[in-house]
């Protein structure tokens, strides 16, 4: 069985600290069992490996992502790469290509697709792997997990059984689909015995070649990516799931949540508290989340959540945040970005009348990490070191750098740094408004600097 796992997402049900860079699952805010901060991906990736899906799980992403799972999972991850953003039919096309035409993966084979995020039990992983057994016994076409609900949520869909399953049965047919519906008709389904979908369906690959064909899609990885553009973009749900005639489920009774607001994230933190400030002690479940050196106080309020990143300012009610999607139209970019080497703080981004534009930035980047051999096409830099020591290399020319520093970076000019202990330096970028910053990478690790720019 491969496991492909679906990392997407715009960034705005977390919304300060996740944006169109650092979606949700991204961000380091729940614990693992030695109570170190990580992020969502980072703790379904453990339970994969714990499972014993060791070498068997790809993650689906878009090229915005890499950088970010690069850094939090390791540079030898399996990824399948979108080359633009689609939906999540096109997405497993392209997954089901790679595994077909360059892994070589037998069309017999079992894939089982699920979101990059889900807060579960490792267990729960245990009910992924009877999937392929479920496809196998029943003959279905999908086979999908389904949650026992603990209650009647509106906040779910739901999967329905063409008739109660019998104690003890393994799996059931689907009869239909129902979804987010009123509380009054989730307590009906419930009866029926109806899951929550949590969005996990299992095929095996030559099923979804074949749909594949049908729609004229290549199956060759390469001449996908060429033509990937030109698919539509459309849920699997909808071209897949809900046209499919034989569907098996199988029920999981297990912890599972969908942690997509800040209301359900909250709920799995240890600390009310992540960051600079106070939280008084007459505050009732309310939570303070501060990325900024700014120190935040929190008191006499219950029921709230606090959360405060380079990117903006959110305090409100738990049950509110649901919400938040319905108002988040800030026209920014991204003012916090994680990357493999380290981290991006934005830290002014002005324009002047006569067409200037100027972006201050602060850089850190982590001991023997590096940034690639580049140069900016319309933007000029200063860089002035304020943290650390590190290599820097400037059109063939090589330097030991340290706290003080201050380095000059013409226009059109190669350059690159790698850090020897933890460096921080403030970047001031100088251009024209009107000429679009665009960089040009000639070479991505220091080994390749070492080897093709430094003279003996």
């Amino acid at each position: 069985m491969k496991l492909v796992l679906l990392s997407g997402g715009s960034g705005k049900r977390l919304w300060p600290l996740s944006n169109d860079l650092r979606s949700k699952q991204f961000l380091k805010v729940l614990e693992d069992e030695e109570g170190s901060r990580v992020s969502m991906v980072q703790r379904v990736w453990g339970q994969i490996e714990a499972a014993g899906f060791g070498g068997s799980g790809y993650i689906a992403t878009g090229s915005s992502q890499t950088e970010l799972i690069r850094g939090q999972l390791g540079p030898d991850v399996p990824m399948i790469v979108e080359p633009a953003r689609r939906d999540t039919f096109p997405a497993i096309a392209l997954a089901a290509a790679y595994l077909f035409s360059v892994e070589g993966v037998s069309p017999d084979e079992t894939v089982a697709v699920l979101p990059v995020d889900p807060y579960v039990e490792v267990r729960f992983f245990e009910t992924v792997a009877s999937l392929d057994g479920v496809l196998r016994s029943t003959g279905a076409d999908l086979a999908l997990i389904g949650v026992k609900p603990s209650y009647p949520s509106e906040k779910y869909g739901y999967i329905v059984p063409e008739q109660p399953a019998s104690p003890g049965d393994e799996s059931f047919r689907v009869g239909g689909f129902r979804e987010k519906p009123s509380v009054e008709a989730a307590a009906g389904l419930m009866e029926q015995g109806a899951l929550w979908n949590c969005g996990v369906f299992a095929f095996r690959l030559d099923y979804m070649l074949a749909i594949m064909e049908s729609k004229g899609i290549p199956l060759v990885y390469d001449q996908l990516v060429h033509d990937y553009s030109s698919l539509e973009s459309i849920s699997f749900d909808y071209e897949v799931v809900e046209r499919a005639r034989n569907i098996a489920a199988v029920a999981y009774d297990g912890y599972w949540k969908d942690l997509g607001t800040w209301n359900t994230l909250t709920e799995e933190m240890r600390d009310p508290k992540m960051g600079r400030g106070i939280v008084s002690g007459d505050c009732v479940n309310t939570h303070l989340i501060n990325e900024t050196d700014i120190p935040v106080t929190v008191l006499g309020l219950s029921n709230i959540v606090v959360a405060a990143s380079p990117d903006g300012i959110l305090v409100a009610e738990k049950g509110a945040s649901t919400r938040l999607k319905e108002f988040i139209g800030h026209d920014q970019r991204p003012m916090y970005e994680e990357r493999r080497w380290g981290w991006v703080r934005v830290l002014d981004d002005s324009l002047y009348a006569d067409g200037t534009c100027v972006l201050t930035k602060r850089v850190g980047i982590g001991s023997s990490q590096s940034i690639g051999y580049r140069l900016h096409q319309h933007r000029e830099e200063v860089w002035t070191i304020v943290k650390g020591e590190g290599e820097f290399i400037c059109n063939g020319t090589y330097m030991q750098v340290k706290a003080g520093n201050v380095l000059h970076i013409p226009m059109k000019t190669l350059h690159g740094i790698r850090a020897t202990s933890d460096l921080e330096f403030i970047s001031v970028q100088t251009g024209r408004h009107e000429q679009e910053n665009s960089i040009m990478e000639l070479y991505s690790s220091w080994e390749e600097i070492q080897q093709n720019c430094m003279r003996a």
